[in-house]
């Protein structure tokens, strides 16, 4: 049985006040939730200290929204893994789509942070996902396989396994447009499938997370699939009320069973 999980992924918000108005008002709204589902808090690095301190011994992780290619060195402005690790971290995104379209990483960036991710013990929460053009050209899983298989290279299916991957269509990312949970279940299949090809039981065993647009108001749809494992959250993370209604639209459904693929 593959455990849902929430990730909130605050971008570039938040101030010392607001974070912990939020977080005092939003950890009490979430304690139901804290034993049937994994919950993390990515927030700025420079939040890092507040939030893990705020957490406290709540269960809900601490997360980082990104890690350097590089483990030390002369390298100003970045953050390493080793960092991240040492200031209680234990999720972290890569190749979040804001990061490959805004700040030009590439699959080999992406698979690079990735593997120093692993190297420091912590879970990398990997993101994929198509624009609108090549969804519209029927490219979607071309594009998923490849960002895939550039982790797979670096640090093989069996550190891959270890990870979380978050299907993140380009197009419904701070837009408003959400993909239907038929195209949200379509494509998450379609990953456990590839997955699967690659070696037998990680398709199975893998959570995959969706991310795009998920609200309080479409949450329960678009986690209704046993393909969907939770979801990555952006906007919505940053209102109490909305994240833990969509906390609790996954904690009241059925966690997924891990089952043989057809």
């Amino acid at each position: 049985m593959r455990k849902s999980i929430l990730i909130a992924n605050w971008k570039m918000n938040g101030s010392l006040h607001s974070n912990q108005a939020l977080l005092v008002r939003m950890l009490a709204k979430l304690r139901p939730f804290r034993k049937t589902i994994d919950m993390a808090i990515c927030p700025p690095f420079p939040y890092l200290f507040q939030v893990r301190d705020l957490l406290g011994y709540t269960g809900i992780a601490l997360g980082a929204q990104n890690a350097s290619r590089a483990r030390s060195g002369a390298h100003t402005g970045e953050v390493s893994a080793t960092m991240l690790q040492e200031m209680g971290c234990r999720y972290v995104l890569v190749g979040h789509s804001e990061r490959r379209a805004l700040y030009h990483e590439s699959d080999d960036d992406v698979a690079t942070r990735f593997r120093q991710v692993l190297s420091a013990d912590m879970t990398p929460v990997l993101c994929v996902g198509e624009t609108l053009e090549e969804r519209e050209h029927g490219q979607t899983m071309a594009v998923i396989e490849r960002q895939i298989q550039a982790v797979i290279d670096q640090s093989g299916i069996s550190g891959l396994a270890g990870s979380i991957v978050a299907y993140e269509p380009v197009w419904a990312i701070g837009t408003g447009r959400t993909a239907t949970p038929e195209q949200v279940a379509d494509t998450h299949r379609a990953i456990r499938q590839f997955l699967e090809n690659c070696e037998t039981g990680s398709g199975r065993s893998m959570r995959l997370v969706y991310g795009g647009s998920v609200k309080a108001a479409n949450a329960a749809a678009l986690f209704s699939s046993p393909e969907v494992d939770g979801g990555l959250i952006g906007g919505a993370s940053l209102q109490a009320d909305e994240f833990s209604n969509i906390a609790a639209a996954l904690a009241n459904r059925t966690n997924p069973v891990t089952s043989p693929l057809t």
